[in-house]
């Protein structure tokens, strides 16, 4: 593992615990060269997902789409880093379980939607504004009156 800071990669392992979901390994490790501590993370490699997008383009599974989309819907919210990793780790255990080999990305924004409006009302109604491209008031009132029932 290369060092994050000075990019040695004579770095050891000085302490390894499940991570807080106990679906991987949070290790401590130590750079022998510079001396600083990091921590990295170790995941069970799954099976590749492929996304059927809108446009029916197919595309690897890709966590980092998932964050930015969902920080973008967080921003200036009171939801902490871990709320989110959390909310991300929700999404991504639901749709690996179901063991498919694609799944298309509105199945996704729905599963993230559904997470999100239990989360905060503003990053849900942020995130589906996005999602469901309102076109005008009409649509983001309506989406409103959705949730206020």
């Amino acid at each position: 593992m290369k060092c994050p800071f000075c990019s040695s990669e004579n770095t050891r392992v000085i302490d390894s615990r499940p991570a807080d979901d106990n679906n991987s390994i949070r290790r401590r490790r130590l750079c022998d060269d510079c001396g600083k501590r990091f921590t990295t993370y170790e995941k069970v490699e799954t099976i590749p997902l492929i996304v059927i997008k809108k446009d029916n383009i197919r595309e690897q599974y890709d966590r980092s789409k998932i964050e930015g989309g969902v920080l973008r819907a967080c921003h200036k919210r009171p939801i902490s880093v871990d709320q989110i990793n959390k909310l991300i780790d929700e999404v991504e255990t639901e749709i690996f379980n179901r063991e498919d080999k694609e799944i298309p990305s509105s199945v996704i924004g729905e599963i993230l939607m559904d997470k999100l409006k239990d989360l905060d009302s503003v990053a849900y109604v942020r995130f589906a504004s996005v999602y469901r491209e309102f076109k005008d008031v009409n649509t983001f009132m309506n989406e409103l009156k959705k949730m206020l029932q």
